[in-house]
């Protein structure tokens, strides 16, 4: 079809330039003074037109107007002349064929084809995040296939630090406190089944047997040092753990 008025497609939309229109259809008045008064026929803002700025050509830029094609129809009628009648059926033209099946279906397979898009790029996101939340999953898996107690050295390998790093941090989360050469749990956390003390054998420097109380983590303990440790942003290395 001739293109006698630009029409552009703007989010889906077709739209005509106000002032295009204005000069297509030889409207005498000035266009600042011709569309507030093309306004006031009850257009709406937002809904059949926004203002734009047009191109400066060397001077400040002036304002024009994306009209819808309703509109643009409307105002062609309004003017009562043999440009007006021509502009109006050219937009009913244009309008006819942007609704045909075939642009109609056009739209809908390139909607669907950016809809495609947005879940690739989603799935994409949700593939990242998995991979991120998996190394964690896998941690708390194997802390519960294991049995037994632990040493605070044997957990804080897990992680790539130290039992000296690993007691301050716990020390200093209220968990526990040393009293003598023993870490002991504070009253509030004695109770949940985190810790077991074993008696262990030892020989003083001078040579005179003893024994001694040992500190070790059950698995329940462990479970609660892994939740602290991650709130610092600190996740047991999954792949020290399978060559230990």
């Amino acid at each position: 079809m001739y293109e006698l008025i630009k029409v552009k497609y703007d989010n889906e939309s077709p739209l005509v330039s106000g002032r295009e229109l204005h000069e297509f259809l030889e409207v005498k008045t000035a266009y600042k003074d011709w569309m507030p008064r093309m306004i006031e026929y009850g257009f709406s803002d937002g809904i059949d037109f926004c203002s734009i700025l047009s191109e400066s050509t060397g001077g400040r830029p002036s304002t024009d107007h994306a009209i819808s094609l309703d509109m643009a129809k409307e105002l062609s009628m309004i003017q009562r002349s043999e440009k007006g009648k021509e502009a109006r059926q050219y937009f009913i033209a244009v309008e006819k064929e942007w609704n045909s099946p075939e642009r109609v279906m056009a739209r809908a397979l390139q909607i669907a084809e950016r809809t495609i898009q947005s879940l690739s790029v989603e799935n994409d996101k949700q593939k990242q995040l998995i991979g991120e939340l998996q190394p964690k999953a896998d941690y708390v898996d194997y802390i519960l296939s294991s049995t037994g107690t632990m040493t605070i050295s044997q957990i804080a390998a897990d992680y790539g630090m130290s039992a000296t790093a690993l007691n301050k941090i716990l020390r200093d989360e209220k968990i526990q406190r040393k009293v003598g050469d023993q870490w002991i749990l504070y009253k509030e956390h004695m109770n949940n089944g985190y810790t077991k003390s074993e008696t262990i054998n030892i020989t003083r420097t001078n040579g005179t047997p003893d024994t001694k109380l040992f500190t070790k983590w059950t698995q329940k303990g462990r479970l609660m040092i892994n939740e602290i440790l991650n709130r610092h942003e600190i996740f047991a290395n999954m792949d020290l753990i399978q060559t230990a």
